[in-house]
């Protein structure tokens, strides 16, 4: 049977362009030893550097105002407890550190 040879990178992630994935311009500055990642419109998962996921972050409107909520995952990853609602998604991802 023959083999297959790539000669050419291959893209193995879905770009996404969708601007509500996009990450919120303050926390473009990086919370030490916190990975965050968008994971759909107004999501992002947030990890330990290199390790578990320890939640997320959800960003909601009030009053023609954005809100981010922190939820912290327990009970092995099957349940979230909600940690707070904050004006900004820097101070959302601080109290996961």
């Amino acid at each position: 049977m023959p083999a297959t040879v790539l000669i050419e990178a291959v893209l193995t992630e879905t770009v996404r362009t969708d601007a509500e994935l996009t990450v919120p311009r303050d926390i473009l500055s990086p919370v030490p030893g916190l990975t965050v990642t968008a994971v759909g419109p107004g999501l992002w998962r947030v990890c330990r550097a290199h390790g578990p996921v320890l939640g997320h972050i959800e960003r909601r409107r009030h009053d023609d105002a954005d809100r981010y909520v922190a939820r912290r995952l327990v009970g092995g990853g099957i349940r979230s407890m909600e940690l707070g609602e904050f004006w900004s998604a820097t101070d959302a991802a601080e109290c996961f550190r």
